[in-house]
């Protein structure tokens, strides 16, 4: 007993010594020397911001000289030596070089260092040959260094945990190896965007105190196809995003894992029966892949599981009941899949789930009512499917998200959707609703953020949606409304969001004018009438303005061309008249303009050349007289030129500047007034259209995308109008690979430059009705992915080259009305084509013609094909029905067609 006292009384004599050195310690003279140096190497960014830096506290403010720096922000001290210890200055917004002789590395006894989230640059990382030796906790992540990681890495052996992630360095097998082997407490390492290519994952091995590992984005995929991971104490594991194509042998490291993050790599096919050995797992992510197969029992018997994300994938087949086995599941996503059929009608194991997510699969049925009676759920995602029926009564009262959008849901929405005290996102847009007949529903909101009622047949402005004090998005497109909006609607201050297109709204545009939040306005597809008034430019936050498809009068309001964020305007098919602004803002962020269809007149403003972020400008079918653009050549990003249907006038000339037009991939100057040769240099520096290069997903269309529209959908805007002689079609998304150059209805002389032949893209090619002669190039045959051409109505001379048979996709062509002469063509595409294609050419014979070249009967060649191969899987009937009328971009026609696979 009168040990036990001793000691208690020895170790009470250490504490108060402890807290008495602390309360009177000072900063080390040496080390207080070496901040301060630091200190005034630095600056700070004030405009910088990282996302993951909510509160910017300036610490070194706080950096005086004659305080004790051990009071620094940031700055923590030794008790009893008064060394500096550890240095916290993540999120600081601080600036500057960090050279190998820093005065920083002279804080030997440091043991943390943490410098993350800064505009810190060095050409190399670097470390001081000697110090450091007692660090233990290291981060300099988000830190460009694009350079190696030094041996002397290695010389940190104390190190307990270290992130150099997004830092863009190398780790090459040396160092790698080095490193591990003299890390032997090492528990934490983050690597995220290190490049790892070089470094072999066996080498890991050799730190069998791992805890946390991450290898996100860091290039691994070769190494682990072979490479065994044998970590006996690691826990928690991330791989995403590193190509991987199949499961990395975890065998070893299986019965300590945790959490497993494998997401958003190239995985294929099913999930390996293997996964049932990670018993003690809570945290799993596999989406983002492509795995297939119905979801295995594998997953569903892992006992302690959390969190289980397949989203994104190809699973297919029923969600099994035994889903209800995972008794501690937070939170499971299964959305964009392929799975169908009936929810399962009864689900018990599941009370604990807070986040559920099946959006964007092919699930039918009614809507359980276990999925809206679990006591703890916060956000529900059912939208994208095929549910029916109505919806059952909510208690879920914890609910803050409700999404059923794009279903087919019927009868009347339950008040007890309004009741939800704690809702903030509601989607019900896209369903056989009956309507909203109590408008006073919205009583019960005060939290409700984002709501999005596209398509549910209103008629009338819901009563008091108005006293929803914080609502930032609206969506009431597609409805019935008329009229004009409720006042309440233009004094929403907080509202950023507002869509009310396709309605019958006749509102002047004006009132929007107080709404200074207001970053996305879409009121297409409506009845405005009156003139554009200034006073929208009040609305300073715009980012997005959409009003197409209206009756609007007057001028462009000037001021437009100024509102700094304006990434989208949109005004076409109006009647909106005067010239264009032409005080376009440098560096302006303009990346899609739209006026089409308007009755504009004028010369073009070259200030559109301070728009270096265009990619779409639409200025099709007004009165605009001027020559042509040349200086619109500056625009890097220009994909989409559509000048067609002015009075543009004179030759191009052949100007060579620093882009040329190499991003452009639809060029469509038809129906002016141009003339001269067509220009050669244009031709070869359309870049874009020389390589020919494959889309999927959301990689597939051209179009300029903003924040979320109609709930879980995203708004892609990228209208283009392609028109020849009596057939006009609107495409609202342009495929990347919709490649296509028009200068037809000008007055265009000479030859086509041979240099045609290097568009390999091209996918339509409209030269018709102009002045050009001489004989079609050779060239045109290397044209491989051509599936419409036009060149009528010109004067074109000789035979028709045979290398045009070479054009296995060619649909559509159009030869006549020119001064062609010989046998036309046969075999493959050529075949198809009938009379019409080569009409007004005397001196053309043979096939499909009826004047054979040896004047006798020309009998079709046996067994054509009828239009080739399809593509796009549907046949050309429609064109060629409208053959007549000239020839039709078929390529466009496909979009009305398209499906998602």
């Amino acid at each position: 007993m009168e040990s036990w006292v001793g000691w208690f009384l020895l170790l009470c004599s250490h504490w108060f010594l402890f807290l008495f050195s602390f309360s009177h310690s000072l900063c080390h003279l040496h080390d207080k020397i070496a901040l301060l140096q630091f200190k005034n190497s630095l600056a700070y960014v004030h405009d910088y911001y990282y996302s993951d830096c909510d509160n910017f506290v300036p610490k070194m403010s706080t950096w005086e000289n004659g305080t004790d720096c051990c009071s620094w922000s940031g700055v923590l001290c030794h008790p009893i030596s008064g060394h500096v210890i550890g240095l916290d200055l993540a999120c600081n917004r601080l600036s500057g070089e960090i050279h190998p002789n820093t005065s920083l590395f002279r804080l030997s006894h440091l043991q943390s260092l943490n410098l993350t989230f800064n505009y810190f640059y060095s050409s190399q990382l670097s470390f001081p040959s000697v110090g450091y030796v007692n660090l233990t906790h290291l981060n300099i992540s988000n830190y460009e260094f694009r350079s190696e990681i030094p041996s002397q890495i290695s010389q940190l052996s104390k190190l307990e945990s270290l992130d150099l992630s997004f830092t863009r360095l190398m780790w090459k097998e040396n160092s790698w190896k080095k490193f591990l082997q003299n890390a032997t407490v090492l528990a934490e390492l983050i690597l995220d965007g290190v490049n790892m290519t070089f470094s072999s994952m066996r080498s890991l091995n050799l730190s069998t105190s791992l805890v946390n590992l991450s290898l996100k984005y860091t290039g691994v995929q070769e190494n682990l196809k072979t490479d065994i991971l044998c970590l006996p104490k690691l826990k928690h594991l991330w791989l995403s995003d590193n190509s991987l194509e199949q499961f990395p042998n975890l065998s070893c490291s299986a019965a300590s894992l945790t959490m497993l993050d494998l997401s958003r790599n190239m995985l294929e096919g099913t999930i390996p029966a293997s996964f049932s050995n990670f018993t003690h797992i809570t945290f799993l992510d596999l989406s983002s892949n492509y795995l297939k197969g119905s979801i295995p029992s594998s997953i569903l018997t892992l006992p302690h599981l959390t969190f289980l994300d397949l989203g994104y994938n190809r699973f297919s087949g029923q969600i099994p009941s035994s889903l209800s086995n995972l008794q501690h599941l937070l939170h499971l996503d299964l959305s964009e899949n392929r799975l169908e059929g009936p929810l399962p009608n009864k689900i018990t194991g599941l009370s604990n789930l807070t986040f559920l997510f099946f959006t964007d699969n092919l699930l039918n049925g009614t809507i359980p009512t276990w999925c809206l009676s679990l006591p703890f759920l916060q956000e529900l995602d059912l939208s994208e499917n095929q549910f029916t029926g109505h919806i059952p009564s909510i208690s879920s009262q914890s609910l803050k998200s409700l999404y059923l959008c794009y279903n087919k849901l019927h009868g009347n929405i339950p008040q007890s959707v309004f009741t939800l005290v704690n809702l903030t996102h509601l989607c019900l847009s896209s369903n056989n609703f009956n309507g909203l007949h109590n408008y006073t529903i919205f009583t019960n909101a005060p939290l409700l953020e984002r709501l999005y009622l596209s398509s549910v047949g209103l008629t009338e402005f819901p009563k008091l949606l108005g006293k929803i004090p914080i609502l930032i998005e609206l969506d009431l497109s597609n409805n019935k409304l008329n009229g004009t909006m409720p006042k309440w609607l233009h004094e929403m201050g907080s509202l950023q969001f507002l869509s009310l297109s396709h309605n019958l709204l006749t509102t002047p545009i004006n009132q929007f004018s107080r709404n200074y939040n207001l970053n996305i306005l879409d009121i297409s597809f409506n009845l405005l009438t009156g003139d554009m008034s200034s006073s929208i430019c009040n609305a300073s936050n715009l980012q997005v303005l959409i009003l197409s498809h209206n009756k609007l009068t007057g001028v462009i309001p000037p001021c437009l061309a100024n509102l700094w964020g304006l990434y989208i305007l949109d005004l076409q098919r109006n009647k909106l008249n005067g010239t264009l602004p032409n005080n376009f803002s440098m560096n302006s962020e303009l990346a899609y303009f739209n006026v089409n269809d308007n009755q504009l007149e004028g010369p073009l403003p070259k200030s559109l050349s301070n728009c270096t972020q265009l990619e779409i400008l639409n200025l099709g079918n007004n009165q605009i007289e001027d020559k042509f653009p040349h200086w619109l050549q500056t625009l890097p990003m220009l994909t989409v030129l559509v000048l067609r249907s002015n009075k543009l006038y004179g030759p191009i000339d052949d100007l060579e500047t620093q882009y040329e037009f190499s991003s452009i991939v639809i060029f469509d100057i038809s129906s002016n007034y141009f003339n001269g040769p067509i220009p050669k240099t244009y031709i070869q520096n359309f870049k874009a259209m020389k390589n020919v290069i494959s889309y999927e997903g959301d990689e597939l269309y051209i179009g300029i995308t903003y924040m979320p529209y109609n709930g879980s959908q995203r708004g892609t805007i990228g209208y283009v109008t392609v028109t020849t002689k009596a057939i006009s079609m609107t495409l609202k998304q342009i495929p990347k690979n919709f490649v296509t150059i028009d200068l037809s209805q000008n007055k265009f002389q000479g030859q086509i430059p041979y240099v045609i032949g290097e568009l390999h893209a091209l996918r339509g090619l409209n030269f018709s009705h102009n002045r050009l002669s001489g004989l079609i190039p050779k060239s045109i045959g290397y044209l491989t992915n051509l599936e419409s051409m036009d060149l009528s109505s010109n004067m074109f001379t000789g035979r028709i080259p045979t290398e045009l048979t070479n054009l296995n996709y060619l649909e559509v062509l159009n030869l006549s009305n020119n001064q062609l002469v010989g046998e036309i063509p046969q075999g493959k595409q050529f075949a198809t084509f009938s009379n019409d294609s080569y009409l007004g050419n005397s001196g053309l014979c043979g096939f499909p013609l009826s004047m054979s070249c040896n004047n006798t009967e020309q009998k079709p060649p046996s067994s054509p094909s009828l239009l080739g191969e399809e593509r796009f899987g549907f046949g050309w009937e429609p064109v060629v029905i409208g053959y007549g009328c000239g020839m039709i971009f078929g390529i466009g026609l496909r979009l009305l067609y398209y499906r998602k696979t």
